[in-house]
């Protein structure tokens, strides 16, 4: 009985006691926020390149023989017409020789012939001889008036095969590798050329677009026809192998006419001025395309998150309530993503603590005012 009164008693003084309050909800969490501007920005893109001069040709021999002498050094820059290597002549000038006494012998034969002819005319009118006798004088003749033509095509033959022996610059540029000494046997028939000569006064740059990147191409700028747009294609840059840029810009002035069936890609050609002749044939670089975008949307990257391939923002709803919104990007720059759809102008964001946001979430806005001026002058 003592137990059991002692119990009751304990229970009376613990339902007199203060009654625990429930647990009170924390607040919302402060989040900056700042409203979605527009401002002009540029994005650019960058493509591998090769650079080729505007003319690079092989120099072969066309007649056969030994390399007498070689007049240039690897590297040298040679003006048109400039000799560059010289093959022994000596058999030419001898078949010139023979081309040439050929040439006088026809001519000697052709004025017998000739003799002949004056010599049976008269007969003939005088019915002295048959006139079988000048007919057969006059096809000899014309015979030997033959045989020159063809001793002078001979004559002509060994003078450019002669003339050949002297090898001159075909145009104005840099000689490359000397892959013949002198002394060597050189053929029209061998499989490398003597070197390679290349006018860097200007350089051609080219550089491939995919299919995708190509249509999107031909959509940013103005203009019907390929020509069109070719004429309000802005400026390109060109950053050589150290990563630094050109000092000059250039402009694509070629579209190939044909994609590539193995790579699927398109080439572009940009030509680059080359005065102080810095760039050379088989020089790599990249070409960067400049895009505008005039009043753009701008986003700062940290405010977006990215889910399932798809890039969302947290915009502040009525009640100060989140929604989540996927947004399309048409860029990037610097720091900033450049938003094609999904937004407007004027929307609030949030601009940090995301990843522990979801939809319909309640916040407690706070407007920043730098984070905002920030993506406005980005």
């Amino acid at each position: 009985m003592k137990i059991i009164l002692a119990a009751i008693i304990a229970i009376s003084i613990f339902s007199c006691g203060p009654k625990q309050q429930a647990p009170q909800a924390p607040p919302p969490p402060a989040l900056p926020v700042a409203a979605v501007t527009t401002g002009n920005q540029t994005t650019y893109q960058e493509y591998p390149a090769s650079i080729e001069g505007t003319v690079n040709v092989e120099v072969r021999p066309q007649v056969s023989g030994s390399l007498d002498k070689v007049f240039i050094d690897e590297g040298a820059f040679v003006n048109t017409g400039q000799p560059i290597f010289k093959i022994n002549e000596q058999p030419y000038r001898a078949a010139l020789n023979n081309a040439l006494a050929s040439l006088h012998a026809a001519e000697a034969a052709q004025g017998n012939a000739l003799i002949e002819v004056d010599k049976l005319t008269p007969l003939v009118a005088n019915k002295v001889v048959s006139d079988y006798q000048l007919k057969a004088a006059k096809a000899t003749f014309q015979v030997a008036k033959a045989n020159i033509e063809s001793a002078m095509a001979n004559v002509a033959t060994a003078q450019i095969n002669l003339g050949y022996t002297l090898i001159k610059a075909p145009v104005s540029g840099y000689i490359g590798r000397l892959l013949k000494k002198q002394g060597s046997l050189v053929t029209p028939q061998d499989v490398e050329a003597l070197t390679q000569l290349s006018d860097v006064h200007e350089v051609h740059v080219y550089f491939a677009l995919g299919e995708k990147d190509f249509v999107s191409f031909k959509e940013q700028y103005a203009g019907n026809t390929i020509g069109d747009k070719l004429k309000h294609l802005p400026s390109v840059a060109l950053l050589l192998a150290d990563g630094s840029e050109y000092t000059k810009a250039g402009k694509i002035d070629v579209i190939n006419g044909q994609f590539d069936k193995t790579t699927g890609a398109i080439t572009l050609r940009a030509t680059f001025a080359n005065p102080q002749g810095l760039l050379r044939s088989g020089n790599t670089g990249k070409i960067r395309l400049s895009l505008p975008h005039p009043n753009t949307l701008i986003i700062p990257q940290s405010a977006t998150i990215e889910m399932q391939d798809k890039i969302f923002v947290f915009a502040l709803a009525d009640s100060n309530k989140v929604k989540k919104l996927p947004i399309t990007i048409e860029g990037t720059s610097g720091e900033n993503y450049l938003v094609k759809d999904g937004v407007k102008a004027g929307d609030q964001i949030v601009l940090s603590g995301i990843d522990k946001l979801q939809e319909g979430m309640v916040i407690a806005p706070q407007k920043s005012v730098v984070k905002a001026s920030a993506v406005a002058k980005n």
